[in-house]
């Protein structure tokens, strides 16, 4: 099965997520927009734009190495695929929810939840893909134990119950998670070089 219908279906569905969350972000109207202290309102949502614009760019990164050190899709690879789009699909709706709510604790574990549940949909795909039937041993060998994924997860887990005492602390936490995550994996590079 070919691997480029799955990249360019994938990459239409990020591109798409981009460009709706940009639209939910609205410039303040007169009479007060026409100096910058009417854009200190938009703070949390910029901000929670921003760390959602990075979420989708390090997704879209990652899926696109991993799938270039892929040989060969599967079923269950479409459908884990799938799996990880839906999960993506949501962070607008967190995005919006966090930021419109100035970072409220519910709000806050949400997008959280959303995040988590996007590196378990990740993690998944990783293991269809190296379980693939007719996949190189290469990309298996340089996934390893996959720890970057194992930690990111327990991370996002973490952030999700502490997002309902301290938000701020778990947005730092999801912003630690994007740092891990923001130099493409190195591992996919070496899987490409065997």
């Amino acid at each position: 099965m070919s691997k480029g219908r799955l990249e360019a279906f994938s990459d239409g569905v990020v591109a798409i997520l981009i460009t709706i969350m940009v639209l939910e972000l609205h410039a303040p109207e007169k009479p007060d927009g026409g100096d910058l202290q009417a854009l200190v309102p938009l703070g949390p949502i910029f901000l929670s734009y921003v760390l959602s614009f990075i979420n989708l760019g390090i997704y879209w990164n990652n899926h696109h190495h991993l799938l270039q050190a892929s040989k060969v899709v599967d079923g269950r690879v479409l459908w884990a695929n799938l799996h990880l789009l839906f999960w993506l699909s949501l962070i607008p709706f967190g995005t919006a929810w966090m930021g419109q709510n100035d970072f409220a604790a519910v709000p806050t574990a949400g997008y959280g939840a959303i995040l988590l549940m996007s590196g378990v949909a990740f993690y998944v795909l990783v293991r269809m893909l190296v379980g693939a039937e007719g996949q190189p041993p290469a990309l298996a060998t340089a996934i390893g134990s996959d720890r970057k994924g194992i930690v990111s997860v327990l991370i996002y887990a973490a952030a999700v119950a502490i997002a309902l005492v301290w938000p701020w602390v778990a947005f730092g936490l999801y912003i630690l998670v994007a740092g891990m995550w923001f130099i493409p994996d190195r591992r996919m590079e070496r899987a490409l070089e065997r």
